[in-house]
């Protein structure tokens, strides 16, 4: 990776576009280990975790992993998910953060040398162009190792380093002893587990062409 140890750098999380390319790659993030692993690399002032929720039930089954992300380090951005029913009468949910983490992208740009951003979106990839010109390096994390690949071809042309996720699952990937064998069981905030990202499953943005 290319990090220089003065930098300050900042993480920006694409939800349930980082679940997606894991589960394409056969792993489960290890959030805790991803964010010692670039906390590593220079000075970290923000880490943002962006996911949709569906407010409209007792328990949304991300609860607990939003919970536990807030506890250990994680600024996560939420908002409801919208739910439709599609031609073939699947029930599905969508729930786009674009706006939300290009805002964000935006506002803390000047407080940082070095943005990472997790999404392999086409869409970001003006936005990438616009703080790049301000000065700052970009990193985008996705995966090509699936098929078809997860990242545009433009975003990660446009990106100054793109760091494949297949490469980083040694370090952030979670074993499987570590799995919770009721990963939809609420935890208790004063002592959270770590969460397995399967439960993102629910509120997993589709992924159509027009998107990578």
């Amino acid at each position: 990776m290319s990090f220089y140890p003065s930098e300050r750098i900042a993480l920006f999380v694409d939800g349930s576009n980082l679940f997606a390319a894991a589960r394409a790659l056969g792993f489960d993030i290890d959030y805790k280990a991803l964010l010692n692993e670039f906390a590593s690399k220079g000075i970290l002032v923000r880490a943002l975790y962006y996911t949709a929720l569906i407010e409209d039930q007792d328990f949304s089954p991300l609860r607990p992993l939003v919970d536990w992300l807030d506890y250990n380090g994680f600024t996560v951005i939420t908002k409801p998910a919208k739910e439709y029913v599609d031609a073939s009468g699947r029930r599905k949910i969508k729930g786009n953060m674009d706006i939300e983490i290009a805002v964000d992208i935006m506002t803390l740009a000047d407080s940082v040398d070095h943005i990472v951003l997790f999404s392999g979106d086409g869409d970001f990839r003006r936005l990438i162009e616009s703080v790049q010109r301000r000065g700052k390096r970009v990193t985008v994390v996705s995966t090509m190792k699936t098929q078809p690949s997860m990242v545009a071809d433009e975003l990660r042309r446009q990106a100054d380093t793109f760091l494949e996720l297949n490469d980083l699952a040694p370090m952030i990937a979670r074993a499987p002893s570590q799995r919770p064998d009721r990963p939809d069981r609420p935890e208790r905030p004063d002592r959270p587990e770590r969460p397995t990202e399967s439960i993102q499953a629910d509120v997993e943005e589709e992924f159509d062409d027009e998107n990578v």
